[in-house]
């Protein structure tokens, strides 16, 4: 499965707009965790089985609890059982169908 996920704290003491250590926060959990994943300016995707996975999110949203009295959590999942490597599968095969458009 592929998971995307987006967590942010709010409340905490001296807050400012910026998130970026507690997201930085999250992510270390990602990374340290050993799924694929992927991390861009809105999201972290992470693949893998859906206990690991949301075991991976939980974590993740604690660090960033850490970091305010409030944590907003955003999750999207795609659930395919018996495929693994879409998380550049789907890329892959996105990039083929725009190559291919463009071929006609």
């Amino acid at each position: 499965m592929l998971v995307a996920f987006s967590v942010a704290p709010s409340g905490g003491e001296g807050s400012d707009a910026s998130v970026h250590d507690a997201v930085a926060a999250a992510v270390e959990v990602v990374r340290d965790s050993g799924l694929d994943h992927r991390t861009d300016s809105m999201f972290t995707t992470i693949e893998g089985e859906w206990d690991e996975v949301f075991a991976v999110v939980k974590e993740a949203t604690e660090a960033v609890g850490r970091f305010g009295s409030r944590v907003s959590l955003v999750l999207k999942a795609d659930i395919r059982p018996g495929y693994s490597g879409e998380i550049s599968g789907k890329l892959d095969r996105l990039e083929k169908a725009i190559d291919a458009r463009r071929e006609d």
